[in-house]
């Protein structure tokens, strides 16, 4: 136990990243009675968080990779309209998480995933209810649900095994054909023939809001936040005794690592190798377009979202496995939303600014939650993929648990960080 516990001074926290997940992190260890400080290189909340298609995706049960994907996979990287990339130059480095990946397609283990990402999905609304509710911003979500818009008859086939898997796990998937699809969301066009409808999935108003609302909370509660940049730490015998900075060392009693696609780079600063990389997706925000969808549209043919914000009408697309400082490929970004605007009635691209950002994603779709196996006063909070704002206040809400040595409300094994990451370690499985 560290000296400012045992004196009786409250435990000095540092959670380093300033996303939606450190930022929830940050409150629940204030609220748990931690001197926090939140240490982050850029503005909190600009990274990923900032550019996702604001979903709180209650019915993300299916993990990235599904059965029969390996078969696709040349026809899909081959297309240069399909939304999932590998730059070849990154490929050396992308290759180990890429043959993890693989081993996560087997049906039993792509159920085993689903059902640890469910367990998850099961907490996720209600852990942001009671966060919205303590720092009364409950407007910041809406209850909107989500459509997964077809434009053809065989793109809805093909996604009938994902369907089948939410309804496994109690997801509500209500199939609508093209003149039923138009009467639930007008502002589709003729364009989809059919339609899947997720009354569970809620919506962020705008998910810059939402992390800087949280912050607010954290600062008001008497919470710090610092910007600067790891650059290492120091190790005593309890852990990590210092945070190195580009602006000093800081004493610490406990860390937490909420660092999205850069937190790879800090825990190898920590002797850890976790396997994360990083995933951008690309956004774009349009002005005057003359219809708004009032339930976010999902292309199911593209793969791209289509979400009206407070701030505007927001396309989101593409999977493209870089480095994280590679220049980025906004011209094949706007031929997929191009190719997508159609579903939109009247849409046209005329676009008021464009984003590029990294997800921090593991092979097996599971996000890294728990005590470091090396340092104890470490924990880690990262790798949540596509669902980061979804998983956001649920992990904050553990990572205060962990952190007064008390049990989660739920089993957080199948995201403890000294996994295999390609889900043999999951119930029923094994090593392949």
């Amino acid at each position: 136990m560290s000296q400012s516990a045992t004196s009786g001074n409250p435990q000095r926290a540092f959670v380093l990243g300033g996303g939606i997940v450190g930022a929830c992190c940050a409150l629940a260890l204030v609220r748990r009675g931690f001197d926090v400080t939140l240490i982050e290189k850029d503005a909190p909340g600009q990274a990923a968080s900032f550019g996702n298609s604001a979903s709180i995706g209650l019915a993300s049960v299916p993990p990235l990779g599904m059965p029969g994907m390996l078969r696709d996979l040349p026809r899909m990287l081959l297309d240069p309209m399909h939304p999932l990339v590998i730059r070849w130059r990154h490929l050396p480095q992308t290759l180990p998480w890429l043959l993890r990946f693989r081993r996560t397609l087997a049906p039993p283990r792509m159920e085993a995933i689903a059902r640890a990402r469910a367990a998850l999905l099961a907490q996720a609304g209600h852990a942001y209810d009671s966060l919205l509710a303590e720092i009364a911003r409950p407007e910041l979500i809406r209850a909107t649900g989500l459509i997964f818009a077809y434009e053809s008859r065989a793109a809805f086939e093909g996604a009938r095994a994902g369907i089948a898997l939410r309804r496994r796990h109690g997801i509500e998937a209500l199939e609508l054909d093209g003149v039923a699809l138009r009467a639930l969301e007008p502002a589709v066009s003729d364009r989809a023939v059919c339609g899947v409808h997720y009354p569970i999935v809620q919506t962020v108003a705008n998910p810059l809001t939402l992390t800087e609302a949280i912050i607010d909370a954290f600062r008001a509660r008497g919470g710090r936040v610092q910007r600067e940049t790891v650059r290492g730490f120091e190790l005593g015998p309890h852990g990590v005794a210092r945070v190195i900075t580009d602006a000093g060392r800081h004493e610490c009693d406990l860390v937490v690592l909420a660092a999205g696609a850069w937190s790879r780079h800090l825990a190898a600063l920590l002797g850890e190798a976790v396997s994360v990389t990083a995933e951008r997706g690309y956004h774009i925000m349009i002005e005057n377009a003359p219809h708004m969808p009032a339930i976010p549209v999902v292309s199911g043919d593209r793969n791209v979202s289509i979400v009206t914000l407070t701030s505007g009408l927001r396309m989101t697309t593409m999977a493209e496995f870089t480095a994280i400082d590679a220049p980025p490929d906004h011209e094949r970004a706007l031929r997929i939303f191009q190719g997508a605007a159609g579903l939109i009635r009247g849409l046209e691209l005329n676009i008021a600014s464009k984003w590029v950002g990294s997800r921090p994603s593991t092979p097996d779709s599971l996000p890294v939650i728990g005590r470091s196996p090396r340092h104890r006063n470490v924990i880690y909070a990262f790798g949540h993929g596509h669902l980061g704002v979804t998983f956001g206040a649920v992990t904050g809400a553990i990572v205060g648990t962990i952190a007064r040595d008390e049990s989660p409300n739920l089993d957080i094994t199948p995201y403890r960080p000294d996994r295999s990451f390609d889900g043999s370690h999951l119930p029923g499985q094994r090593a392949a």
